[in-house]
Formats: C-alpha cells, sequence, structure tokens
C-alpha cells in the first residue's frame, strides 16, 4: 500500500502520476510553486493548529494540488513529504538555484551591507539563486543580500555529517522541524545529510533502511542509532547527539545514558544502527 506520507492521493483527488495505482474520483497535475518565505510548516490538515509534520525552507519545491481557505494541499519536492502549507509562503517558480545556505542560518540584507535591514533569517539547505555580486555580497533572487561565506555552490557539499549535526548543538526540539530555529530527531539527520549531499527521506523509521547495518560494539562517528521513532547521530564510539523532547532542545550525551533513559520508556531500547 502507498504510504500516505508520500503518496499525494486522497479518495476524492490524487497527482496524474499516480493513477492505475491509487483510487481517486479525479487525477490531475500539480502546479509546481516555490518557497517564498524563510520556511513553513507542512501540516496534516489546513490549520495552523493541525500537527506540523514537516517543513519546507526558502527556496524549495512545493508541488500544489489544491488551494483552499488559505492553504495549499501537495506535496514537498525535497523530501516527499505531503501535507498542508499556507498558500501565502507559495509563489510561481523562480530562477533555477545556483547555491545554498551552508551556515546554520543567515541573514538577508536590503542592500550590500550589514548595516541595512536584515530578512529571514535563512536555514542552512534553503535553496538560492544569485543573480548579483558586490564584494562579499550575493543578491539572491526573491529575497536580499547575502554574504557569500554563508553560502555553497549546487553541487558543492559539505562531508562531515555529524559535524553538520553539531552545529544544532542547543537548537530548541520542535515537532516536524527542520529548519535552524526548531529541529526534530530525523529532522536534524535529515539537514546534516542534506548538507553532504545525501539524499535523506523526512521521519526515522524511513531513514532506518538507508546505509548498511553496523554491531552496535563497532559505532564510530557519523553511525545512526534508531529507536521506535527516535533517532540519533553519533560523534563518537560512546556518545549520541539528538534532538530530543527529554532535553527539549539538540543535545550532547553518553549513549548508554540515551538507552538506559528511553529503554525505560515505552518507546524501548535500540532496534537499529545505521552506517551511511
Amino acid at each position: 500500500m502507498s504510504d500516505p506520507r508520500t503518496a499525494l492521493a486522497r479518495p476524492d483527488l490524487a497527482a496524474i502520476w499516480l493513477e492505475g495505482e491509487v483510487r481517486a474520483q479525479r487525477y490531475a497535475v500539480p502546479e509546481v510553486m516555490t518557497v517564498v518565505l524563510p520556511s513553513a510548516g507542512l501540516h496534516t490538515a489546513p490549520s495552523l493548529d493541525a500537527e506540523q509534520v514537516d517543513q519546507v525552507l526558502f527556496g524549495e519545491t512545493f508541488m500544489v494540488l489544491e488551494v483552499s481557505n488559505g492553504f495549499a494541499w501537495g506535496q514537498a519536492s525535497r523530501d516527499g513529504y505531503v501535507g498542508f502549507v499556507q498558500a501565502a509562503a507559495l509563489g510561481p517558480p523562480g530562477p533555477a538555484p545556483t547555491h545554498q545556505v551552508a551556515a546554520l542560518r543567515t541573514y538577508a540584507f536590503a542592500g550590500p551591507s550589514i548595516k541595512t535591514r536584515a530578512l529571514g533569517p535563512y536555514s542552512l539547505n534553503s535553496l538560492l539563486a544569485v543573480e548579483a555580486a558586490e564584494g562579499r555580497f550575493r543578491k539572491v533572487a526573491g529575497t536580499g543580500w547575502m554574504v557569500v561565506e554563508h553560502l555553497s555552490p549546487i553541487g558543492v557539499h559539505q562531508w562531515d555529517v555529524a559535524g553538520i549535526a553539531e552545529t544544532f548543538l542547543g537548537a530548541p526540539y520542535l515537532w516536524g522541524g527542520r529548519g535552524s530555529l526548531g529541529v526534530d530527531c530525523s529532522g536534524l539527520v535529515q539537514q546534516a545529510m542534506l548538507a553532504c549531499g545525501l539524499a535523506c527521506p523526512r521521519d526515522s523509521d524511513q531513514q532506518a533502511v538507508l546505509g548498511r547495518e553496523v554491531a552496535p560494539q563497532d559505532l564510530v562517528r557519523g553511525d545512526l542509532v534508531f529507536w521506535k521513532g527516535h533517532v540519533a547521530i553519533m560523534l563518537d564510539a560512546t556518545t549520541v547527539l539528538h534532538a530530543n523532547g527529554y532535553h527539549m532542545a539538540t543535545a550532547r550525551e553518553p549513549l548508554a545514558q540515551a538507552v538506559a533513559r528511553i529503554g525505560a520508556t515505552s518507546t524501548g531500547m535500540p532496534n537499529a544502527y545505521r552506517r551511511i
């Protein structure tokens, strides 16, 4: 059966490419839109009070199948998640991205000077189309001027997944978050992997099939430890980093301590160890 998280389908409406695979009253071609705000929540229903299950970031595309009551229902192109995004957060497609944000977060300025009005902040992996340069500043389509030190050309990636994750240390825990101002466990893993040029699905159970299995005694930096509904990144053979509801932050702690604490809850003990 199709995973409802990533299948753009309802009983009344589905994406045209799902015709013959899922039953729907009508099939349609989605309209490709672009995220024009620094970030926007992706919700399970057309309301800001509905559960946020993901976020879309500036410059990412969102395939819209329906717009109603101020919300667009569709699918995030980057990780395939389906849900509702405020229509005001979306705009028509712009130029193809040339860069992405390589810092944890950065600002865009109204002019090529740090003394002008700041816009944002924009999170790691936001997609940017640079259209002009002046000194150390680059003009980004749809927003302002960013410092070049915080940008990376498309196709030029970082290499240390654990190191990228460490930049989130202390960031608040946010269910469904994948931005620099709030992140959940799988959002942290996804952001770190995307910065290193590695495709990564959104939820921990989807991520638990990535890479290859390793034994717990063989864990090294960058390996992933999975529990039911949770994931952490190894910083070394004995220490993990994870965004979690216990600390309500992205925190570093001994793996043994995390295993004991989480194992005492209904989540239970780790169920997978993976090397990407």
